[in-house]
């Protein structure tokens, strides 16, 4: 009966330190998420800004060359 509640009692310290890790691992995901999350919106964010910065009709071959030409 000795070995029963000894297999026993080694399966709780088991679950416990397994529940344990899914929290922790639980954790971690749901912040990388949010930082993909927050990632993605700054692409977004970029995307159009750098839409923004291409006027329709404009050529960079059009501007005059830098000064040290």
């Amino acid at each position: 009966m000795a070995a029963i509640e000894d297999r026993l009692t080694e399966l709780e310290v088991r679950l416990s330190f397994l529940d344990g890790t899914v929290q922790t691992l639980d954790a971690t995901v749901a912040a990388q998420d949010r930082l993909i999350a927050d990632l993605a919106r700054e692409i977004e964010r970029l995307r159009s800004e750098l839409a923004g910065m291409h006027a329709p009709g404009h050529d960079a071959r059009d501007e005059p060359p830098p000064p040290h030409y």
